[in-house]
């Protein structure tokens, strides 16, 4: 009876801990999970520790006894196991199913990738957004206190601009539990291009959060409702109606135990309500921006660069390996989020081969043979050109500039805070533009491409017509710095371009004047080439 007391209470300690560490840890409950297969290790590690301290034998006697016997050829299995199993999964013995993961299109630059207007144009890395968040948070004084801006900034489309959004977190424990009942009660959004920071005050709190604690835990709330899914990163998103979610991609393991690692399935999880909908990844809804994280479709493309003829080939030999370049960013297309990323030879030289797009909810991936200098080549061009106030580079934005693929560069000082901003030319990064505002920087950066003959000035096939007729309205405007007069004539909708710099008699007439205007056709207005009149 005391050895079954015994036996009992070893197992019910067992249990214990066993459930203690399984709702610290979350493992999931799949062969699949290197997290369950350390668990059962040490599930077996602390069986072990428990029988010795029960039978209490010498170090000689412990071989001997039936029951470690038992435990350790547990433990071999286990282990033999999974040791096997990542040797059967890696790309030494898989190369070719790895390479084959990723497809890859190729793509055309100036078809896929359209000429943004400035207002679109993504001025802001994470940490220049942070900086921008944490500022707007030190204004609330009726939240400072009780939280703080969490560190996600994701970045997403949200109504057709290119935001980062961050929740904001407890700023303790001793907070937590003071603010647990209402939860969290706002988000940051932030837009990327015209760097407008908002705080955004929901009706109703966020209880389910990466701050929050016990069964509330995201991560733990996540496990229990899905305790076999195997979980990869999570995004922080809104919907369209500003309704937070968590977005919670589910590993899909394509090559033996622990291989081959892509999205099979995306959970959505409403921080408000706790309430979880399940997707398989090909019916997300549209509205979501990253079921797949930046760093696994770069793992993905490296794969499918490095592993073109085996996997000793992309060791020894390297014959035909690209890899991606160190960083990476973000471009909006067409309502979805994709990776830019350039693309590089394994013998890392100085130049890019092209670069890839890739898509965050479908995968989609695209190649561009467009050779030309490596990101850091441009950071280190557009810094030269500013090493006297010396400003760092963020990592490049790739844009369509008038059809040239352009490194499009944020240049900040050392407090974080953006200075200027830069343009070089992809295929010959020695061009570089410089310029207080991104219009300034564009304006310098197409002089440039004309001088250097990248650009030439189409002909003017235009036929110069000529009127006469009384000024019905005059109205002056500047341009660039310039003054002009627009002009209308009765018996025309036209309008007149006048330059002052050209014709400076312009200033005599008024309405009623008749005047005589030789003139090319324009879209907006019509650029005059010579002007005669006379008063009334």
């Amino acid at each position: 009876m005391k050895n079954l007391k015994m036996k009992i209470g070893a197992v019910i300690a067992v249990l214990v801990l066993a459930a203690v560490y399984y709702y610290v840890s979350l493992p999931a409950v799949n062969i699949h999970s290197s997290d369950l297969w350390m668990f059962l290790i040490v599930l077996v590690i602390i069986s072990a520790a428990l029988y010795i301290s029960k039978k209490k034998p010498s170090r000689y006697e412990i071989k001997e006894l039936k029951g470690m016997k038992i435990i350790a050829a547990v433990f071999i299995v286990i282990v033999g196991a999974y040791l096997i199993g990542t040797l059967l999964s890696s790309p030494i013995v898989n190369a070719k199913k790895y390479q084959q993961l990723l497809n890859v299109e190729e793509g055309e630059f100036t078809k896929d990738i359209e000429e943004l207007s400035f207002d679109q144009i993504p001025l802001l890395d994470k940490d220049s957004a942070m900086i921008l968040g944490n500022r707007k948070m030190g204004s609330m004084v009726d939240m400072v206190s009780q939280f703080e801006v969490d560190n996600w900034y994701s970045q997403i489309n949200y109504q057709d601009r290119p935001v980062r959004v961050s929740p904001l977190r407890y700023a303790s424990l001793i907070k937590w539990f003071t603010n647990q009942k209402e939860g969290i009660p706002a988000y940051i959004k932030i837009d990327m291009a015209t760097q407008n920071t908002e705080l955004v005050k929901l009706e109703q709190g966020m209880k389910y959060t990466t701050s929050d604690h016990f069964n509330r835990n995201i991560y733990r709330h996540l496990r229990f409702r899905y305790p076999t899914y195997i979980f990869n990163e999570l995004s922080f998103e809104v919907n369209d109606e500003g309704v937070p979610y968590w977005i919670c991609p589910v590993k899909k393991y394509n090559i033996g135990l622990f291989g081959g690692v892509t999205v099979g399935r995306v959970v959505l999880c409403n921080a408000v309500t706790g309430e979880t909908e399940d997707y398989a990844i090909d019916d997300v809804p549209e509205w979501i921006d990253r079921a797949y994280s930046a760093d696994l479709l770069v793992e993905l493309y490296d794969y499918y660069g490095g592993l073109k003829h085996g996997y000793f080939n992309s060791v020894l030999g390297q014959r035909d390996c690209l890899m991606t370049t160190t960083g990476y960013n973000y471009l909006a297309i067409d309502d979805d989020v994709w990776v830019y990323t350039g693309v590089t030879s394994v013998s890392g030289d100085q130049s890019n081969v092209g670069f890839v797009l890739m898509n965050q909810r479908t995968m989609e991936t695209k190649f561009y043979e467009i050779e030309g200098a490596t990101e850091a080549s441009a950071m280190s061009s557009a810094e030269g050109q500013v090493q006297n106030l010396k400003y760092v580079a963020t990592f490049p934005l790739l844009l369509n500039i008038s059809g040239e693929p352009t490194y499009f560069i944020a240049l900040k000082d050392d407090a974080g805070l953006v200075k200027k901003y830069a343009m070089v030319n992809v295929q010959k990064y020695q061009i570089v533009a410089i310029g207080d505002t991104v219009s300034e920087c564009e304006r310098v950066y197409t002089d440039l491409m004309y001088e250097n003959g990248i650009k030439v000035v189409a002909e003017d096939t235009r036929e110069i017509q000529t009127i006469t007729g009384n000024i019905t309205k005059i109205a002056q405007g500047v341009i660039d710095g310039n003054s002009h007069y627009y002009v209308m004539l009765e018996d025309s909708d036209d309008i007149f371009d006048v330059s002052v710099a050209d014709f400076i008699d312009i200033i005599k007439y008024d309405a009623g004047d008749k005047v005589t205007i030789e003139y090319k056709k324009g879209e907006k207005s019509n650029t005059v080439l010579s002007l005669n009149g006379e008063k009334r």
